[in-house]
């Protein structure tokens, strides 16, 4: 069993200012954050605390996925997936607290004879990255923006999946979104790699305001590789591309960013705590069940996995099965972990805190 993810190291980093305290700054060389950085990072965005349940599956056919949280006009909102046995359509719900949640309806939904009828599981883009920030989704070009997995064949994430973008005049209200005819990353691209040429799945989009990567927007996606672990089964790992005007994409580097060469690193989220960027993500199956972690980096492009205890993993009755897929928010001096909880309630969001809060009836 791996300790750390594979991580490939260039190039490039930012100057450190370190929660719980100033720290050395790395040497120009060094792309490889401190552990002592890495610990105070944990400590800063661990949430130990279950609240339970926020998101119920709305009924017993259809099973609720992967948040999306951000803020706008003082109100909080969430996407989120949901599965009916045909495929993925994407739903809105908002909230005054982060606790109690409504919901709006659909923003996107299954179409006829398209690229992607039958699955449209869409993750709001350039949302304020900065953690304790606004959380408010970035315009561009006078419009916000969303990027998709989407696929043409029914069942759970079946077939070739691809990455699509769309764009929104208003995320705050259930009206369908606008979608780009086509896929802008798909397995069967030219410039495919060996680790996204079978299929690719979630992904999410941020601003690189310092251009660390050369590019104004980056994309985080997770993705499968024909090539298949040792036992011949294949792997999720996380990768990323960039872009200059949010419709075409290009691959940045030859191998994926976080994996573990078996099982899934999937679901990245980014936070920049000071000068570290922080990526949640969640991993499977090279231990037992789904469980949420954590890397960091000062340049967006060369990750140190931490190597502690998880962030969050399976340890009560709904969410048994699985506990994975992370949106992580700080607001008014509390951590909030929002994840999808799979267990005895069937396939819901969950949220764990960093202080105890009670549940409200």
């Amino acid at each position: 069993m791996l300790i750390g993810c594979l991580l490939i190291f260039t190039a490039g980093f930012g100057p450190a200012k370190h929660v719980g305290g100033p720290l050395a700054q790395p040497a120009a060389a060094e792309t490889k954050v401190p552990q002592e950085v890495m610990q105070k990072i944990f400590e800063e965005v661990k949430t130990p605390y279950k609240y339970g349940i926020v998101i119920p599956q709305p009924d017993s056919g259809r099973m609720v996925d992967s948040p999306t949280v951000f803020r706008k006009g003082g109100v909080w909102y969430m996407t989120y997936i949901i599965f009916d046995g045909r495929g993925y359509e994407t739903w809105l719900s908002k909230s005054d607290n982060l606790l109690q949640w409504t919901h709006l309806g659909k923003i996107m939904s299954f179409t006829e004879n398209t690229w992607d009828a039958t699955q449209k599981a869409g993750y709001v883009g350039l949302v304020d990255t900065e953690w304790g920030g606004s959380y408010e989704p970035e315009k561009f070009g006078n419009k916000y923006w969303l990027s998709y997995l989407g696929g043409s064949e029914k069942g759970y994430e079946a077939g070739r999946l691809g990455i699509g973008i769309a764009t929104s005049t208003d995320l705050t209200k259930p009206e369908e979104v606008m979608r780009l005819p086509q896929p802008v990353l798909s397995a069967v691209d030219k410039g495919v790699r060996w680790y996204d040429d079978k299929t690719i799945y979630k992904s999410l989009v941020i601003r690189d305001k310092a251009r660390k990567t050369g590019h104004p927007f980056v994309m985080y996606y997770n993705a499968k590789g024909e090539k298949g672990d040792a036992k011949g089964n294949g792997f999720e790992s996380i990768a990323m591309a960039v872009s200059d005007d949010m419709e075409h994409w290009k691959r940045l580097g030859d191998q994926p960013l976080i994996t573990r060469n078996t099982g899934i690193c999937g679901d990245a989220q980014i936070a920049k705590i000071g000068d570290v960027y922080v990526m949640f993500y969640f991993g499977a199956f090279w231990k037992p069940g789904a469980f949420e972690r954590f890397a960091c980096s000062y340049d967006l492009q060369n990750w140190t996995d931490w190597t502690g205890p998880d962030l969050i993993s399976s340890t009560e009755p709904y969410d048994k099965t699985y506990a994975h897929k992370p949106w992580v928010v700080k607001w008014n001096g509390v951590v909030y972990h929002f994840y999808n909880a799979v267990g005895h309630h069937g396939r819901v969001i969950a949220l764990a805190t960093s202080k105890e809060l009670q549940k409200i009836k």
